[in-house]
């Protein structure tokens, strides 16, 4: 497989709203996982890379389990304002702006977004206690991804 149909298969992944693809062959193996919450589908790598992967399409069993799903209702989603990458602190060596159970004001900088080249602190809008950090430091985000789960108050 070279880095042309891999590329093609990342973003199939990305549009098909599958949560993780595995492709296996004799002598190279891959892996493309998304951080979106997991869905299962039957789903065919596309003639392509069908083609160049194996001599069977790539299927995900139908018979995959439901991942339970919490309740989420009460929480406010806190969301990427942007396209960038998501820093839980200013620098390696600074402490974490926030962490799940710390309580938030308006205001309060959750996190940093990094777009070309320049840090955008993303500042609370909500009032509350974290609940989850849905993203993990140093990696890259998408406008409008949620990012915090906030128990409001």
């Amino acid at each position: 497989m070279d880095i042309k149909q891999i590329q093609d298969l990342i973003r199939f992944v990305s549009k098909s709203g599958v949560n993780e693809v595995s492709i296996e062959q004799e002598n190279f193996k891959i892996t493309i996982k998304t951080n979106d919450a997991p869905t299962y589908v039957n789903a065919t790598i596309p003639a392509p890379l069908a083609a160049a992967s194996a001599p069977q399409p790539a299927t995900l069993p139908a018979s995959a389990p439901v991942a339970a799903i919490a309740d989420t209702s009460n929480y406010i989603t806190i969301k990427s304002p942007m396209i960038g990458t998501f820093y839980r602190s200013a620098s390696p060596e600074k402490p974490l702006f926030v962490n799940v159970g710390d309580e938030i004001t308006t205001g309060t900088v959750l996190c940093i977004i990094e777009a070309m080249k320049l840090f955008n602190e993303i500042e609370s809008e909500v009032s509350g206690r974290i609940v989850k950090i849905l993203v993990d430091n140093a990696s890259p985000v998408e406008y409008d991804q949620p990012l915090f789960l906030v128990e409001p108050k």
